[in-house]
């Protein structure tokens, strides 16, 4: 009997592609011998290559006039698909055969969290978990960036725009608290990532340690082998962005920093993720004379504390599940 062929639309941005991973797991358990199809942006495209079930990854880099989707309908048009899931709601799913269509529509409750919403998309009783397949050469960078046998906290300091960054120096504070002898995490090994671009956000952060414990993987390797990376440290702390997405895809326990965001919707998913806001949401932090998310050139997480975000570490349950290290929790957040 011939593999089923599936067809699977998700994003162009990483975070949004990671937390559509949930289906691909979906599919991988449901259909074992499915071949999947991914059609994504360019920049995702290796955090799908350790999935068992893909067999083709389609890469859509955006041009003018939606050239992109008919680039992506030529490639796909030929092929009877048993499937079709599309999380784009995009005119190709509706341009080629396929035996069921699952398509993102009106009918989606778009203020449930996203990965609340891919579920919605495929109909299911429950909601898949965004989780992360990696390759061996994938695998092989990360333990060539990753020391054993010590205690290593991932740190994403940096993000795709300014107004979600917290200041470094509230990073290194709560860094080094953390990694204090009397801290939750003495002399941890701290490891750094950021994306090619955002080296300015993220070096302070690494350069404020010894030498010894440092690890750069800022704007090294692509986002399959940094979501490797990611996967073999204890403890994942940063701002809003896809590493911090594929932190908690990877199954690291993982607290982000929220502020100009929707948590309700981007939140880092599972019992073993969490994260801190501003006091301020999102629509207040941008209600001032002259905003524009184009021309913002300062951050808007000042309101966050050190201290708030200090106690939510030391109190995130999740780390001691991972460490059973010795200061107990004793607080709640989100």
């Amino acid at each position: 009997m011939a593999a089923m062929k599936i067809l699977f639309i998700t994003a162009t941005r990483l975070g949004d592609a990671i937390l559509s991973t949930g289906l691909l797991n979906h599919m991988l358990e449901t259909w074992p011998d499915a071949k999947v199809t991914v059609a994504c942006g360019p920049l995702p495209v290796s955090v799908f290559e350790g999935f068992p079930n893909v067999g083709r990854i389609i890469p859509m880099k955006k041009k003018k006039r939606n050239g992109h989707w008919i680039d992506l309908w030529k490639q796909v048009v030929g092929t009877r698909w048993d499937m079709v899931v599309d999380l784009r709601n995009s005119a190709v799913s509706r341009l080629i055969l396929a035996r069921k269509y699952y398509i993102f529509g009106r009918r989606i409750d778009k203020q449930q969290h996203k990965v609340e919403q891919a579920a919605q998309t495929m109909r299911l009783s429950s909601v898949p978990a965004p989780k992360l397949h990696f390759t061996m050469d994938q695998l092989k960078f990360a333990r060539a960036l990753i020391p054993s046998g010590c205690t290593v906290i991932a740190v994403g300091p940096s993000a795709n725009w300014i107004g979600k960054t917290w200041p470094a120096e509230n990073f290194i504070e709560v860094l080094k608290e953390t990694t204090a002898p009397t801290g939750p995490m003495p002399n941890a090994h701290i490891a750094v990532f950021a994306a090619p671009g955002e080296e300015a956000q993220a070096r302070p952060v690494l350069e404020a340690f010894p030498e010894n414990r440092r690890i750069d993987g800022i704007a090294k390797g692509a986002p399959g082998e940094v979501a490797a990376a990611i996967s073999l440290c204890d403890f994942y702390l940063g701002n809003d962005s896809g590493l911090l997405h594929a932190a908690a895809a990877a199954g690291v326990p993982t607290l982000g920093l929220y502020g100009p965001s929707y948590p309700h919707l981007y939140a880092p998913w599972g019992d073993h993720a969490g994260y801190v806001c501003t006091p301020k949401t999102f629509d207040e932090l941008i209600d001032f004379e002259g905003y524009s998310a184009k021309t913002l050139d300062i951050t808007l997480m000042g309101g966050l504390e050190t201290a708030t975000v200090m106690n939510a570490v030391k109190n995130f349950e999740p780390l001691y599940d991972r460490l059973s290290l010795h200061i107990k929790p004793t607080g709640t957040f989100h």
